[in-house]
């Protein structure tokens, strides 16, 4: 039932939006067919949020799907395939938008075929044939390197002239293969196998170009992933575009996006490593001459010291260092010699003073008997014996004539 305004009496916003919500509501669960461009399940929702948009117009709309229902199909529902959903339509009136809440979703066609693959990844990543730690790092300048690619095609072109813009001492060994149709994965398996058994062939790149993915089924081939897997040369794998990604690229040891891509994957890029070298020669000139600039001021430090500028400097220093030590002990000991000599005077002449030939000098004189035995007391001689008077200079022998005691002393000693 049509709506009866007019610019008088126009209908509002929400009368409008909350129409169309009831007409759509009106149109019931409908099975809709389309390709899945856009899957998005958020962590922690039960909804799954997808896009399917219409193989042939520029049309899309968006799909929900409950998380049970999305994880419950088997093979997975990837990004891409063709699918045939019965939904329910839903207009949202606050934010204008259409929506189909799905309740089935069965796969056709292409999304058949998107779902054995899917399966096949499964399996083949179950046994491990994807493994980050199995890929081999590609050598930095190969000494020849392999190509899997079809006679005179575009992407033949593009690795050899783009390898060779690059590095142009690079060489190449072209193995020759279909790269669709049903001879394909078991000409690219030979080629595979010749280039790996090839002695100076370091890398092998397999390189297509693009096409639908009915054409590049035969790289997702399970005996062609599993023959690249068992290859002792590293794979390149450079198959359709960025979007496209057969097993082959799984499985290879670096994926390339396109055959251009592999071409500067396989080679370095000589003007690079030219202004790398040049780079680093600069830097290690640089670093040698600091080196020998700071030696150079180390040896200039050094000889610029006085040992250096003079090495008789020292020489001298020291000469004259012990000849001063030399006068300072001659000094010492001229001093102590002459303090010695007047210790020497000293006690000489304190000894002559004791020395009874000193007291004979003074006068006196010492009388012995005939035995040697100095005359204290005339008692000791009697009249006529023989004496001897030591005197400072000699002796005088006499004989007594006669002895006499002296008074006093007599007197002396009787009182005493």
């Amino acid at each position: 039932m049509a709506l009866e305004t007019s610019p008088a009496a126009p209908a509002p916003v929400r009368q409008i939006a909350n129409a169309i919500a009831g007409w759509v509501d009106r149109l019931g669960a409908v099975w809709v067919e389309g390709q899945v461009a856009q899957v998005s399940r958020r962590p922690g929702m039960g909804t799954v949020f997808m896009t399917l948009r219409d193989a042939v117009a520029d049309i899309s709309v968006p799909v929900t799907c409950s998380r049970v229902l999305f994880d419950g199909l088997n093979p997975p529902l990837v990004e891409g395939a063709s699918v045939v959903i019965h939904a329910k339509p839903s207009y949202y009136a606050n934010r204008g938008t259409l929506s189909l809440a799905a309740r089935e979703i069965r796969m056709v066609g292409l999304g058949e075929l998107l779902a054995r693959l899917e399966r096949r990844r499964q399996l083949l990543a179950a046994e491990g044939l994807f493994e980050r730690q199995l890929k081999r790092p590609l050598p930095f300048l190969p000494t020849r390197v392999g190509l899997v690619t079809a006679p005179n095609s575009a992407a033949e072109r593009d690795v050899l002239e783009n390898a060779r813009r690059r590095w142009p001492a690079v060489r190449f060994e072209v193995a020759y293969a279909a790269m669709q149709g049903t001879r394909a994965c078991a000409e690219v398996m030979e080629a595979l196998d010749r280039l790996d058994r090839h002695p100076e062939v370091d890398v092998i790149v397999v390189a297509r170009g693009g096409g639908s993915v009915e054409d590049l089924l035969p790289f997702s081939d399970e005996a062609l992933v599993r023959a690249v897997a068992a290859t002792r040369t590293p794979v390149v794998s450079a198959i359709g575009h960025e979007p496209d990604q057969p097993l082959l690229d799984l499985v290879a040891d670096v994926r390339a996006s396109t055959p251009t891509d592999a071409a500067k994957l396989v080679v370095p890029d000589v003007a690079d490593e030219l202004r790398g070298v040049a780079a680093a020669r600069d830097r290690l000139r640089s670093v040698l001459a600091g080196w020998i600039a700071r030696e150079q001021a180390g040896l200039d430090a050094l000889r610029s010291r006085p040992a250096l500028a003079d090495p008789r400097s020292l020489v001298d220093a020291r000469v004259a260092e012990v000849e001063q030590l030399r006068d300072r002990a001659r000094r010492t000991l001229g001093h102590r010699l002459d303090r010695a000599a007047d210790d020497i005077g000293h006690q000489r002449a304190r000894a002559r003073a004791l020395s009874p030939l000193a007291t004979l000098e003074r006068g006196y004189a010492v009388l012995q008997d005939a035995d040697g035995h100095v005359v204290t007391s005339v008692t000791a001689l009697a009249t006529g014996a023989p004496v001897s008077v030591r005197v400072a200079d000699g002796r005088v022998h006499a004989t007594t004539t006669g002895v006499e005691a002296d008074p006093l002393e007599t007197t002396g000693g009787t009182d005493g």
